[in-house]
């Protein structure tokens, strides 16, 4: 096993040109990528102990475990912005990386000869976890040796899975059950494979462990949607059938049942959304590494890729199944809105249809009071009209006219009727909204 501190450090190169020629700023992070996590160089007898932790806390935590145990060692502590990083520890060697949800942190040393670790691994008193534990793994590289061959009956018989990989050079064991540390064991016995092979097939069986079980963090959530849904497709059939009775329906009640499930409904479907997401990649990460084992059957035994299928697949589809529902119980929510929605537009188009109908009664009866009052208003304005003139008559015959005041304020009468009724028109056509052409 190379030791070298330059083997342990993941650092990308810094490129700013080639061939004399700018970079663009994003090259070395996409070149870095590719060697971002390389496989450790694993010789055999080994051990590796990973256990991975989610970080809710956000990256921080990490950064503190990890200037701990830098202090502890008296080297410098990773970069904040670092996303994996390796130091020496004891015999061996501790690795650390961050992902999106979780981070891990593997130790690899050599193994003593009663089978467990020749030193104590990091994870001993003193060591602060970043979060809960999701996955634990103990995976020993063994030679394959009648001995070691005959520590597969330490496993559980009834989910042992034993293959062989690697063209038949090294063999791949477990029951994926917890020991009493709560790691899962898992065997490999190797048969002349190299040292980079032999890291490259511990990191595919470490991350199968590992995804697996991220993956199945879903199921739980699933099954208790599920009950929620069925809630809520009993509550809209119950509205639906109501919406169907016209005659005692009340559409504004309906439609607040409507909008509260529809409400519940997606509040559910937002917070899987993320976890139904990262189970359905987790799951695709766990049948990669999968068909990579290439595995040979054992006769009288399962395969990893077999026993998975079966475990993992159910709850992979009950997952997939739970967002599907919660899809197309929107879609049927939201269809039953939209035809209550249209039903109460309806109605509500009929109220207003009536109020216009009573407004216009109001307006006709106006006009008809309007039409009377001006009629009364000829009248009495005529009245005063006449009024003055006959006035003015009597004061004329002081004069002595020949024309009599009765005759005169009798001739008065139909001329002030007629030309105040002209006047009153006069004034109502001035205020009155003028009449747009047809074709405006």
């Amino acid at each position: 096993m190379t030791t070298d501190r330059e083997s342990l450090e993941f650092q990308a190169r810094a490129t700013g040109s080639v061939l004399g020629f700018p970079a663009h700023e994003g090259r070395p992070g996409a070149l870095g990528e590719v060697h971002a996590r390389p496989h450790p160089l694993v010789e055999t007898p080994r051990v590796l102990v990973q256990l991975s932790f989610m970080t809710e806390g956000g990256s921080g935590v990490d950064q503190a475990v990890l200037s701990e145990l830098s202090r502890r060692l008296g080297i410098a502590a990773p970069g904040r912005s670092a996303r994996h990083h390796a130091m020496k520890w004891g015999q061996g060697t501790l690795r650390w990386e961050r992902h999106t949800e979780f981070s891990t942190y593997q130790w690899e040393g050599p193994l003593g000869e009663g089978g467990r670790a020749s030193e104590q691994t990091p994870f001993g008193n003193g060591f602060s976890p970043p979060g809960t534990v999701i996955s634990g793994i103990r995976l020993e590289v063994r030679p394959w040796t009648p001995a070691n061959e005959a520590l597969i009956y330490s496993f559980d018989a009834a989910s042992l899975c034993y293959s062989r990989v690697e063209q038949g050079k090294a063999a791949i064991i477990t029951d994926f059950r917890q020991d009493g540390d709560g790691l899962t064991r898992i065997l490999v016995l190797d048969r002349g494979l190299t040292p980079a092979r032999t890291g490259a097939l511990l990191q595919r069986l470490i991350d199968i462990e590992t995804y697996r079980t991220l993956a199945m963090l879903g199921l739980p959530l699933a099954q208790s949607l599920s009950a929620r849904a069925r809630g809520i497709e009993d509550r809209l059939a119950i509205a639906t059938r109501e919406m169907k009775d016209a005659e005692t329906r009340n559409s504004q009640t309906l439609l607040a049942d409507l909008t509260e499930l529809a409400a519940e409904l997606e509040a559910d479907a937002a917070s899987s959304l993320y976890r139904f997401g990262a189970s359905r990649a987790y799951d695709g990460i766990v049948i990669e590494r999968l068909d990579a084992l290439d595995e040979e059957a054992v006769p009288g035994y399962d395969t990893w890729a077999g026993f998975l299928q079966r475990r993992v697949a159910p709850a992979m589809r009950t997952c997939r199944s739970v967002e599907e529902r919660l899809a197309n119980l929107s879609r049927k929510l939201t269809r039953a809105t939209t035809l209550l929605r249209t039903w109460v537009d309806v109605e509500v188009e009929q109220q207003n249809r009536d109020l216009l109908a009573s407004m216009n009664n109001r307006a006709r009866l106006q006009l008809r009071l309007q039409q009377t009052v001006e009629g009364l208003s000829v009248a009495a304005v005529s009245y005063y009209v006449v009024g003055l003139i006959a006035y003015l008559a009597k004061g004329a015959s002081v004069f002595g006219h020949a024309i009599a005041p009765e005759i005169v304020t009798a001739a008065a009468v139909p001329v002030s009727i007629l030309l105040v009724w002209w006047g009153v028109r006069r004034v109502r056509r001035m205020h009155a909204e003028p009449v747009k052409p047809a074709g405006e």
